[in-house]
């Protein structure tokens, strides 16, 4: 945990069991190009919290972010509001169909990578941004980091931790 990993952006998923005071962790790190963002549902089972990292230093791009934060949290939602979409299915088609409700309990934890660059967006810029103070049914954090030199991401697994003490 105390060691500097240098990654590419993730094409695909990986998986990393990593261990906490004793707790283990499964993590997906699942990529985030348009061409994989509808296949994420199928990493929603049994979910506890859902890390997103923000590029703290892309001001273009933090509306793709917020679109498809929400999208992802409306997805459990989802066939509460279209039950009749499903009719024309029989049972077993339907539930897989439907969208899966795996994300009503998860935490959302936020990371704004790359705040050691100058001119970046703040903490509270990017909070803003997403409109966090909206999301009422997860618990959040956001917590400003440098995956280069490992700043702020102990603090945010630290989050994480204090929730699962919560529950």
């Amino acid at each position: 945990m105390n060691e500097v990993v240098h990654t590419s952006p993730t094409i695909g998923s990986n998986v990393e069991e990593i261990v906490i005071n004793n707790t283990r962790f499964l993590m997906w790190d699942i990529g985030g190009q348009e061409s994989l963002r509808s296949s994420w549902n199928t990493y929603y089972t049994n979910t506890e919290f859902v890390i997103v990292v923000v590029d703290s230093t892309d001001r273009e791009r933090i509306s793709v972010t917020r679109e498809e934060l929400y999208k992802m949290l409306a997805h459990e939602h989802a066939s509460l509001s279209k039950p009749d979409v499903y009719k024309d299915f029989n049972t077993h088609q339907q539930e897989i169909l439907k969208p899966r409700k795996d994300l009503r309990k998860a935490g959302l934890l936020i990371f704004a990578n790359k705040q050691d660059v100058k001119e970046c967006m703040t903490v509270a810029e990017i909070s803003q941004f997403l409109k966090l103070t909206s999301i009422k049914d997860h618990q959040w954090h956001i917590q400003a980091c440098c995956a280069l030199t490992g700043e702020g991401l102990c603090q945010g697994l630290e989050w994480m931790m204090s929730r699962l003490k919560i529950r």
